[in-house]
């Protein structure tokens, strides 16, 4: 006997245990037994490769022929095999199909287009008509008001009974589609005579907006944005304030209004932090910063700079020069103004000067904008002589517009600022509570704006993406990715022309989502698709965009949304040969390899890749589409009759993808209730023939269900032949490349494991308008004929596996993908006939074995996996292994599966990701020197908002709250997340490598394992040596994403660097009959003396 054959008596033991003190006894003398002989061998133990792929034959051909059989995998390829004759086999052409879907989609911008050209022109002769009444009375529909009613039950005010409906269109959204209604921030007075008089005007909208909405029902949201402060939507709905009742949607902050108003800017935000800027001033000043930063877009340019005894930039990596204004940088510089302190005498002279010398250089260099330019000068006094700095850098041209803005209620150096202001073609405010600083801000824009008034250039403008969260208060709204396009409403009276008057914006929105519809799903294949980008290369739609992460419960955007570059979702494009030639406008076509993750970024395929783009002419936007060569080159076409493909699609096994246009139901009110099978169904029987219907995707969909239809029977058959149906086997389905899906569920609802499958919420497993569904994507990837194997993500299924395979088409050297067919099980189904194959009897003849014998993967000796071609566990003895990585498992086996090159590591990256902030983060905490110093900054803090609060509320009640919600809900470090750059890892089988066995060093011992791919699938079986453990000098692979952690210098290079991008084609940044000598007073709102001086007294006190 040597220690190899140990196994046999071993196993004796475990099945002989005829009482408590004899097993335990005999156990111990195996114990001791075994120790002594194992010490005269080498240690080590031997597992027969040839017993384990004798089991991998076997269970290959058991689970092949179970997958087969509950699918009908054979019928259905045989089924597409009789049609071959019939039908013809076409490549796609991506060029044509580009532009196809560019015109389409031109055509469909171009409507909304013309009907916010109609509302422009309605609203400024409606204006040209009105005549300004300062005591104008008149009661007008304001949303937030609306069926309302006071103490006695009467209308309030401003109320009144305004009818809402439910409407599909809108979301379901109660709306009234015959009118609009008016929305008014709470710190703008509802019945100011700027007020009444613009909502007077623009009554005349109200004919306009039902008309534009009869004439192209695929409108949405139209509106007025009012530069008086007041928002009139069409259709009419009822606003509903934030939850301390205050509504702070300001249609003037919005992206689309402040685009529309004025063109791109170079902006450099100067600000005083000597020692008379502290407390209060101090917080105005931020305030102040922050509401310019949130007028900029991705079409700006920015930097900030403050000043007392010297310049300094707020981010020394940007000194300099101007960054662009998106999101990210935006943010970023908001996090930095919080960290601005006070100190010292304040030197405006040198900060003007480099102001000016960064917007010069600019210039020079062909950088920023190359249109307006303006210094954004935040201080509490300017004592020097500096008008030599102008004549220096600014006169006479005056090119670069200087604004400023005087901190606090100090007016000793009121004329020294507005001089400033009004010598350099700007503008002068006066800002002296935080209450100050919004209306303050946007008198900037309006000044911008004139040149273009005084032209009359009503130039279009089309944001970037975008959600409106502030707008719409349910998450399926303001979730929802949008554009909006947009275009300025200027007086064309005579005698203000030269003033240059902007009346405000109109505007409306186009989903993306409905937008993207028109490059329909099935013309671009199994792993094809459609994508937009902005000139700036920004993602406008793209089904890796994500724009969402969820904190706790609750989806929320992530902070850079709306600024994911092209070149981080396809990040293969290396050279930026792709971003670059769509940024620029052009029309062309190259093709790339590519890693794309599928199951939530656990599996990984390699594509290649053609992509086809073109610019959408009269707007900002590139549209892409991807081809994947091989099954994306080809499509087929089949005809059938209507009678005969009406029939079988009318089957209760059958569903279309609901997210596809087969037909359009969003035009005919009447239509939009119904689901796409409905709509089918009435346009094919002649009860709706007005229906626009795609008939290339409707042959191909009753073509599909008329091959597919002997499925339906051949699963039905199984079912009832209940004494031969293997428990566990829950559904069999297919889904065809016109979106149809057949199911037949073999088990009740009360006996399925994995109840969600193929139901409305299992969007993965379903076709929807960004892709096809995953054991579709992944079968197209295996051998026609070959099933896939694989268990879906554990936190949402539950114990289940998929069974996949492709179906193909080929006439004469072409094949092209008719479908995929499967069936879904439990695991027990496998396991059951896995562990009944991986056990030799007890009576096997092992005096030819060298090794255990018999083996069997129930015993002690050793541990049996079933992995997938991803490494992950299916089948384990441990139950809750199933669906984990198995190098989390067994490092060591893994890592040396890595070594002899049967896995292979693939780096992916995520340049979308949410990380958890480190401690060494940008933070605006200050240290408590002392428990005195804690107390004190308690109190101060308290104290300097109460007084805030009431300074403010004696102003206009209950405005705008951010600020101090903002600083009393802290949040731990580590729980705030921000985006970041991560790498993950994936592992794929390498099936060319045929080692099979090795042996694994781990300090006293040795560890032999044996692997043998399954035949006939994806599947490998693992035979491991369980009584050595490696784990100290094999650590587990996990497959958790790591952050990219880049360093100072890298880090500033990457957030200043300035990509390719296509400026917007028109400027408007002068024009000689521009009236410059309109440049601001002394105008502000008095609060209360004594609650004024008591906030600055204090702030002066503690700060």
């Amino acid at each position: 006997m040597n220690c190899w054959s140990l196994g046999k008596a071993r196993n004796a033991i475990k099945l002989d245990r005829s009482g408590p003190y004899s097993g335990r006894l005999m156990m111990l003398m195996w114990i001791i037994l075994s120790s002594s002989l194992c010490l005269m061998t080498d240690g080590q133990m031997k597992i027969s490769p040839e017993t384990v792929q004798q089991w991998a034959v076997s269970f290959g051909k058991e689970i092949t022929a179970l997958s087969a059989r509950y699918s009908g995998a054979k019928l259905l390829q045989k089924k597409y095999k009789d049609i071959e004759g019939t039908v013809k086999i076409e490549e796609v052409n991506g060029d044509e199909l580009v532009k196809r879907f560019a015109e389409e989609m031109e055509e469909m911008l171009g409507r909304k287009m013309k009907a916010v050209k109609r509302l422009a022109e309605a609203a400024e002769d409606a204006d040209l008509d009105h005549e300004y009444n300062e005591t104008l009375e008149f009661d007008y529909y304001n949303s937030m008001l609306i069926n309302t009613v006071d103490e006695d039950g009467n209308p309030v005010p401003l109320g009144g009974e305004f009818t809402l409906e439910e409407n599909e269109h809108f979301n379901k959204l109660p709306v009234n589609i015959q009118q609009s209604n008016i929305q008014v921030p709470t710190n703008v007075y509802n019945r100011d005579p700027d007020i009444l008089n613009g909502v007077y005007m623009s009554e005349a909208l109200n004919d306009v907006f039902a008309d534009n909405f009869q004439e192209d029902p695929t409108l949405t949201w139209q509106y007025f944005g009012s530069s008086t402060g007041f928002f009139r939507l069409y259709p009419g709905i009822q606003w509903t304030p934030d939850e301390n009742g205050v509504v702070t949607f300001d249609c003037r902050n919005r992206n689309w209004y402040i685009q529309a108003a004025t063109s791109p800017k170079d902006v450099v935000i100067v600000v005083d932090v000597s020692g008379s800027m502290k407390g209060l001033r101090l917080t105005i000043a931020k305030h102040t910063i922050n509401t310019i930063l949130d007028t900029l877009g991705e079409n700006d340019f920015v930097n900030i700079i403050a000043y007392s005894d010297y310049v300094r930039y707020v981010e020394p990596c940007f000194q300099g020069t101007l960054v662009q204004a998106d999101l990210d940088n935006r943010e970023h510089f908001k996090l930095l103004v919080e960290q601005l302190h006070v100190k010292g005498e304040g030197k405006v002279k040198k900060a003007m000067k480099e102001s000016f010398r960064i917007l010069n250089e600019a210039t020079a260099l062909g950088q920023g904008s190359l249109c307006n330019q303006a210094i954004m000068l935040i201080t509490d006094g300017a004592m020097e002589d500096f008008q030599d700095v102008f004549q220096e850098f600014n006169w006479p041209e005056r090119r670069v517009r200087v604004f400023t803005y005087l901190i606090g209620r100090e007016m000793t150096f009121a004329e020294n600022v507005k001089w400033i202001a009004c010598n350099n073609k700007g503008y002068y405010t006066h800002v002296s509570t935080l209450a100050d600083v919004q209306e303050n801000v946007m008198e900037y824009l309006h000044v911008l704006s004139r040149p273009m008034v005084i032209n009359h250039d009503h130039d279009i403008i089309w944001t970037e993406a975008y959600m409106d969260s502030v707008l719409f208060n349910t998450q399926a709204q303001s979730l929802l990715l949008m554009t909006s396009v947009a275009m300025p409403v200027f007086s064309k009276k005579r005698e203000t022309l030269s003033h240059g008057i902007l009346l405000g914006v109109v505007g409306t929105d186009v989903a993306l989502r409905e937008l993207m519809r028109v490059a329909t799903r099935y013309k671009l294949g199994v792993h094809g698709y459609a994508y937009l980008i902005t000139n700036n290369g920004y993602i406008l739609s793209h089904p890796d965009l994500r724009p969402l992460y969820k904190e706790g419960k609750k989806l929320k955007p992530k902070p850079n949304y709306n600024s994911v570059d092209l070149s981080e979702v396809e990040w293969e494009d290396s050279e930026e040969k792709l971003r670059t030639a769509m940024v620029k406008g052009e029309t062309g076509n190259l093709s790339l390899d590519v890693k794309t993750s599928v199951d939530k970024g656990r599996r990984v395929m390699f594509l290649k890749n053609d992509y086809y783009y073109t610019v959408i002419n009269e707007t900002p936007f590139s549209l892409g589409i991807v081809l994947s060569q091989g099954y994306g080159q080809y499509i087929f076409i089949g005809n059938v009759s209507v009678e005969e493909g009406l029939h079988d699609l009318l089957a209760p096994d059958l569903t279309i993808a609901n997210e596809w246009t087969y037909c359009e139901t969003d035009i005919d009110p009447a239509h939009r209730k119904l689901s796409q099978l409905q709509a089918v169904e009435r346009y094919l029987t002649g009860k709706e023939p007005d229906l626009e219907c795609d008939m290339q995707l409707l042959q191909q969909t009753l073509f599909d269900a008329v091959v597919t239809a002997p499925m339906e029977a051949y699963w039905n058959a199984l079912m009832l032949n209940v004494s031969s149906m293997d428990e566990g086997i829950e559904t069999a389905f297919l889904g065809t490349r016109s979106g149809l899906i057949r199911f037949l569920r073999y088990a009740g609802i009360e006996k399925r494991i994995g109840k969600s499958f193929l139901t409305s919420t299992d969007k993965e497993n379903m076709f929807t308008l960004d892709h096809f569904p995953v054991w579709y994507r992944r079968a197209a990837e295996y051998p026609a004929g070959k099933f896939l194997y694989y268990m879906p993500r554990q936190d949402t299924r539950g114990r289940i596996m998929i069974a996949a395979t492709a179906v193909t088409v080929t006439v004469g050297k072409k094949t092209a993908l008719a479908g995929a067919i499967g069936v879904q099980m439990t695991l027990e189904v496998i396991e059951s006939k896995f562990w009944g194959i991986a056990a030799q009897p007890n009576d096997t003849d092992c005096s030819n074995v060298e090794g255990i014998c018999p083996l069997r993967c129930d015993s002690l000796d050793i541990e049996c996996y079933v992995i997938d071609n991803n490494g992950f566990v299916l089948i384990s003895e441990q139950r809750n292994d199933a669906g984990r990585f198995f190098g989390e498992i067994d490092g060591s086996v893994m890592t040396t599966l890595i070594r002899m090159g049967m896995f292979k590591r693939v780096s992916l990256f995520d340049y979308q990701a949410m990380c958890k902030m480190n401690s060494h983060s940008v933070s605006s905490a200050r240290p408590l020197l002392s428990p005195f110093y804690g107390l004190a900054s308690a109190l101060k803090w308290f104290l300097s908002n109460f007084l805030l609060f009431l300074l403010e509320f004696n102003i206009c009640g209950f405005w705008h709250t951010e600020h101090f919600a903002d600083a009393s809900v802290h949040k731990k470090k580590g729980d705030i997340l921000q985006p970041c750059d991560t790498e993950y890892p994936s592992f794929v089988y390498e099936p060319s490598v045929k080692e099979t066995n090795s042996i694994i060093k781990c300090g006293r011992c040795q560890k032999m394992f044996v692997v043998q791919q399954i035949p006939e699938s994806n599947l490998l079986m693992l035979v491991v040596q369980a009584d050595c453990d490696c784990s100290k000098q094999y650590p587990p692979i996990t497959l958790e994403p790591e952050e990219v952690r880049y360093n100072s210098s890298v880090k500033c290079d990457r957030m200043k660097s300035q990509k390719v991008r296509r400026r917007p084609e028109s400027c408007h940044s002068y024009h000689a009959q521009e009236n410059a000598d309109d440049c601001g007073g002394a105008s502000f709102i008095s609060p209360s003396t004594s609650v004024s001086f008591m906030c600055l007294l204090f702030a002066a006190v503690v700060s």
